[in-house]
């Protein structure tokens, strides 16, 4: 009867040390989390899509046929290739890559030339003047998305807000074309994309040591000089990582040339919307989309492999 008791203590201490190997923790649980919301969110509904684009079109629910199929005790495959070959060979699908490509490009080169100048603002103010502008800089994110993107109509249209505006002033007679335009749809790219520019340029300035300025001042360097040569360099990573948050959701955007775009308006995601929803054919949609991630892919791999060679450098 006296040894139940330890013998007890040693069970459940040992219990309570093999569930903690169990559970993870530490290093392990905080890489986890992340691969686990990837896997989920991403990498499921990816393989999805690509199991469907090797299928082929059918009238029913699902639209589109079994991947693989038993029949007499037999498995059967039938890989459909047909889509990726027509996405090569159709001009139409060609010009909608290339054009997404450019109006992202162009998009993120835009909020290049205006984040920087607005981060580098932020970074050099006040702590307390620094908290109010970057909370200026996530304040469109309060409102929905949609919303934003329906209120820049109300602006851009031929009797909106910025064409009376300009016409009070005297400053044209009559009024600009930019709904319904590439135009359009390039204002409310930057605009929605901005932030995402704004804020890991900021974070890489607001770090920067500012005795390195000071030392190349008291050595006679020029304002702009300094800055081509010290703060530019040093926030080369804060500048990648914002052209990429900003250009990868823009090649596939669908809501912003589809409101403020014209009919003439190229953009993948417009196509990928027609393919799904209006002619019901899953697989090339699903062709469409496998190809656009492929195609993001690159310059994802050209960061990280920049990024390895910079750790490699440093060491």
């Amino acid at each position: 009867m006296r040894t139940s008791a330890p013998t007890s203590t040693v069970a459940s201490g040992a219990l309570t040390r093999r569930l903690a190997m169990l559970v993870p923790s530490g290093r392990s649980t905080v890489i986890g989390v992340p691969f686990l919301w990837l896997t989920l969110f991403f990498a499921v509904p990816f393989v999805l899509v690509l199991k469907i684009s090797f299928t082929d079109s059918r009238l029913g629910i699902p639209p589109y046929t079994d991947l693989v199929s038993a029949k007499d005790g037999v498995l059967h495959m039938v890989m459909q290739l047909s889509h990726y070959a027509f996405l090569l060979q159709d001009d139409l699908y060609i010009a909608t890559y290339i054009s997404s490509l450019k109006m992202a490009a162009i998009s993120t080169f835009c909020c290049l030339l205006i984040g920087y100048p607005v981060a580098y603002y932020i970074a050099r103010s006040a702590p307390a003047t620094r908290n109010l502008l970057m909370m200026g800089v996530m304040l469109p994110f309060w409102t929905s998305f949609l919303i934003r993107v329906y209120a820049w109509i109300g602006i851009l249209k031929d009797d909106g807000l910025l064409n009376h505006t300009l016409m009070a002033f005297g400053m044209i007679h009559s009024p600009l074309r930019l709904y319904h335009t590439d135009i359009g749809v390039y204002i409310g790219m930057v605009y929605s994309y901005l932030p995402f520019m704004v804020m890991p340029l900021y974070a890489h300035l607001v770090k920067m040591d500012l005795t390195l300025l000071e030392a190349a001042y008291d050595l006679g360097c020029k304002p702009w000089t300094a800055f081509t040569r010290i703060t530019l360099p040093l926030s080369k990573n804060g500048i990648i990582a914002g052209s990429l948050l900003v250009f990868i959701p823009a090649v596939g955007e669908y809501v912003i040339p589809e409101l403020l775009g014209g009919a003439d308006t190229l953009m993948i995601g417009r196509v990928m919307w027609n393919e799904f929803f209006n002619d019901m054919d899953w697989p090339m949609a699903s062709a469409v989309t496998v190809a656009m991630v492929l195609l993001l892919l690159v310059p994802m791999a050209v960061f990280q492999y920049y990024q390895v060679k910079e750790l490699e450098g440093t060491k």
